[in-house]
Parts: structure tokens; sequence; C-alpha cells
């Protein structure tokens, strides 16, 4: 049974930093990019970091130099390091699988206020 459960979000002051952590089972995690959306109230989902299975990065413009995605393909984990953060990140982050199939995680709540 394939699983992608997020965990990491809260409610953080502005300026605060969190760790996300994305665990994965039930498919070869390995094999799969894995990639960070996030989807803000009223607004569309948008992306906002991937790292393939060979280890390539790319990083939406707007997070860029705060966001580290990184990955344990021992943990079958991927994480996203945020820092600096603004009000303006605050939305549901969602995980995703893509390879032979693709798979969502049901997302895990950044809050950034005062």
């Amino acid at each position: 049974q394939v699983q992608v459960v997020e965990s990491g979000g809260d409610l953080v002051q502005p300026g605060g930093s969190l760790r996300l952590s994305c665990a994965a089972s039930g498919f070869t995690f390995s094999s799969y990019a894995m990639s960070w959306y996030r989807q803000a109230p009223g607004k569309g989902r948008e992306l906002v970091a991937t790292i393939s299975s060979t280890g390539s990065i790319m990083y939406a413009s707007f997070v860029k130099g705060r966001f580290t995605i990184s990955r344990d393909n021992a943990k079958n984990t991927v994480y996203l390091q945020m820092k600096s953060l603004k009000p303006e990140d605050t939305a549901v982050y969602y995980c995703r699988a893509t390879y032979r199939a693709t798979y969502w995680g049901q997302g895990t709540q950044v809050t950034v206020s005062s």
C-alpha cells in the first residue's frame, strides 16, 4: 500500500524556520522524483521545489535561497528546510512522488504569523 505522509507543519513567527518531512512507503522511493508543492487559501497549488532521483534540484523563484530540499533514500524521506519564513509562505504544503505513477500526501499546514 502506497503511503506519502507529510509532517512538521506548525505556526511560526515571520523570520522563523521549519523543517518539513515527507515519509514514503509502498514504492521504490529512490527511483522517484520528489517534490514539495503548496496551496495558500484561495489560490492554486504551486510547485516549491523538486529533487530528482539522481539528486538534481530545482526551486521556484520565490523560495530560492530560503528553502532547501533534500532526500534520504535510506529512510525513504524527503525534507524541506525552510528559513526566513514570510507570512506569504502560509499554505498547506504537499509532497508528491513522480515516476511510473504519481502519489500525493495529505498535506501539512504551515502558518507564518506574529
